[in-house]
């Protein structure tokens, strides 16, 4: 991604400690410097509390910074709060690994993808069934979801009603937060295709975090490495194979080419009807 053009959002030396009694006890970012261009995907992996979910909270305003800069727009919002962080997070949007979470139960599906949209006026009520037909289409599903209860989806299903939601308010960026890592193998592609598609159909900028590297690579432009609350790698993804530098990037790539070898020869084994 070319550094000439500017970037939509840019962490600067971001830093995020918690504490207990006034004394430290654990540094979950240290000095993370990144950006991200306008319609790019921009992965971020790394192991279990490498760091990267902090992150992601940090950027929607889920947690605060305790130091640096989260720039927007070349707007500093590290500190904005009260109607001006509500306004914000219209532009900047999340989607978590467990969409069952955030539904209430008893809300239909079209009033749980209208509500923001009507919250932020972005639509008359004249208009709330038909864009909400068109926000379903628009992530695979069929119309007749919108009178259904989330219970009545599966995983996937409601994975895609909270994609068609955050879409639906028209944010410059989506973070997807381990979005498919509960999900099947199968339906994850599905979702993984559906990004990007839209990406492809709104020029949307996605941060997609996740654990996978190979989930990462095959979405995203660029992937940025996390270890220890450090980005200590940031590199085209087409390239990480033979560009890695650090070792941790380098142990990373190594799983993800023994996981393919495996996949392949149970392939092979199935090809050869060979089940034992």
């Amino acid at each position: 991604m070319g550094n000439e053009r500017m970037p939509i959002l840019e962490l600067r030396d971001l830093c995020k400690t918690y504490e207990s009694k006034g004394q430290t006890v654990n540094t979950a970012l240290q000095s993370v410097h990144l950006k991200l261009y306008p319609g790019e995907c921009l992965g971020i992996v790394g192991e279990s509390g490498s760091g990267k979910s902090t992150l992601a909270k940090c950027v929607t305003h889920l947690e605060r910074a305790t130091s640096g800069q989260i720039i927007y727009r070349q707007q500093d919002i590290t500190s904005i709060k009260g109607e001006t962080l509500r306004l914000q997070r219209k532009q900047i949007q999340m989607v978590f690994q467990e969409p069952s979470a955030i539904f209430n139960p008893r809300m239909k599906i079209g009033a749980f993808i209208l509500e923001p949209l009507l919250n932020y006026k972005l639509i008359k009520r004249r208009h709330a069934e038909q864009e909400v037909h068109r926000l379903l289409e628009l992530v695979g599903l069929p119309a007749a979801a919108a009178d259904k209860l989330p219970h009545e989806l599966s995983g996937g299903e409601q994975q895609r009603v909270v994609i068609a939601r955050a879409i639906g308010v028209q944010p410059d960026i989506i973070l997807f937060d381990e979005a498919t890592s509960a999900l099947d193998v199968s339906i994850q592609q599905q979702i993984l295709n559906l990004l990007v598609q839209l990406r492809q159909e709104t020029g949307i900028s996605i941060i997609f975090i996740s654990h996978d590297l190979a989930v990462v690579q095959q979405v995203s432009d660029r992937t940025a490495v996390m270890y220890k609350g450090k980005v200590v790698e940031v590199l085209e993804s087409a390239q990480l194979a033979h560009a890695a530098n650090h070792p941790y990037t380098r142990n990373l790539m190594a799983s993800v080419l023994s996981v393919r070898e495996i996949k392949d020869k149970m392939r092979e084994y199935a090809l050869q009807g060979i089940t034992g």
